[in-house]
């Protein structure tokens, strides 16, 4: 059976200062599995990413990872996921990610995170797609950052329309609806509900 949709979630191959991070990654993957959902990530076991392939595949879920061998070299590949997916290079799972998702969810994370999520932005905001983007800002994790690109937006380097193109919440339950409700999918029936 067909996933009802592929969410690709970008976050931190560390787990974080706070127990608040690893708390939303497993809610995070639960929340996939029980919509019937799939998650699309970077292929890793450790941090926010080993935590939220794990929570999926805990919950009965299907998850891809896309990873390249230099890491794959370092052990760093979960070898669990439902799909592996060994790739040569970082530009070509960045590739393959996007194209696998329905739409896009950063959850805390550092430079990788970062540089992931501005780049899907990026390619939305050019039209090279027009798949939903959405910024869990866990704890205010991102305030600093949404408070940087307010005051870009205020200096004349953005506009307004860009930052429309993501949606920020700290409830990970209702931004992944309307992330997948964005993308034009419906979300299966709540396993609970079953």
């Amino acid at each position: 059976m067909s996933p009802a949709f592929s969410l690709c979630v970008y976050c931190g191959s560390r787990a974080g200062a706070k127990p608040a991070y690893t708390a939303v990654a497993q809610e995070v993957g639960r929340w996939i599995a029980r919509h019937g959902g799939q998650l699309v990530y970077g292929g890793g076991h450790n941090g926010l990413m080993g935590t939220v392939a794990d929570a999926t595949l805990a919950a009965g879920g299907r998850v891809v990872g896309i990873i390249p061998q230099a890491l794959v070299d370092k052990e760093y590949a979960h070898r669990g996921c439902t799909e592996l997916h060994i790739v040569d290079n970082m530009h070509e799972r960045k590739r393959m990610m996007a194209e696998r998702a329905d739409a896009f969810l950063a959850l805390p994370g550092g430079i990788g995170t970062l540089e992931e999520f501005f780049e899907v932005w990026t390619w939305r905001q050019l039209g090279y797609h027009d798949k939903p983007i959405g910024l869990l800002n866990v704890e205010g994790y991102y305030d600093q950052m949404l408070s940087f690109l307010a005051h870009s937006t205020a200096q004349g380097f953005m506009g307004a329309w860009q930052m429309d193109l993501i949606r920020s919440s700290d409830r990970p339950g209702p931004l992944m609806q309307e992330l997948v409700q964005s993308a034009g999918l419906s979300l299966a029936p709540h396993l609970d509900q079953i």
